[in-house]
C-alpha cells in the first residue's frame, strides 16, 4: 500500500540515526540510575531543583540540578557539590511547591560524575510520590 506524497525512498528512511540510539542506551546507564537501583521503590521523575548545603558556620553552596529518581522519602540527583554521607541539604524548586530539608544517605562516584541520594528530614506534604 503506497502513501500519497511519499516516495519509496522517503518511506524507508529511519527517522532516528543509529548513533543517537546508541547514545541513548549509554545515557540510560548513568551514575544516577545506578544509584537508584539500590532504592527498590524509586520512580523516574524529572524535577528541576536548587540544592543548597546547610552546614552551620560555613559558606552555603548551591547548584541547579534535576531530581531524576524519587521515593516517598528520598530524592536522587546528579551533583557537583562536595556532598558526603550525612551532609544536610535544602531541596527547592522555582515555584516553591517543593522546599524540603534532607540528609545525604548515599553517594556514588562513576567516571568523574557523582550521584547523591538524600532522605527528607520531615514530612513533605506536597511531594509527588506517596507511600
Amino acid at each position: 500500500m503506497a502513501c500519497e506524497g511519499i516516495g519509496d525512498d522517503e518511506r524507508n528512511v529511519d527517522p532516528v540515526p543509529r548513533e543517537v540510539v546508541v547514545a541513548t542506551v549509554h545515557a540510560g546507564e548513568s551514575c544516577v540510575e545506578k544509584l537508584a537501583q539500590i532504592f527498590p521503590n524509586a520512580s523516574a521523575v524529572r524535577i528541576p531543583v536548587r540544592v543548597t548545603t546547610t552546614v552551620a558556620g560555613q559558606r552555603r553552596l548551591q547548584e541547579q540540578t534535576v531530581i531524576e529518581f524519587g521515593t516517598a522519602q528520598e530524592v536522587i540527583f546528579a551533583s557537583s557539590l562536595p556532598l558526603e554521607f550525612e551532609d544536610r541539604v535544602r531541596v527547592s524548586n522555582s515555584d516553591g511547591s517543593l522546599d524540603a530539608r534532607a540528609a545525604v544517605v548515599a553517594v556514588r562516584y562513576h567516571e568523574g560524575r557523582k550521584a547523591v541520594a538524600a532522605r527528607f528530614l520531615g514530612e513533605v506534604g506536597n511531594w509527588i510520590i506517596k507511600p
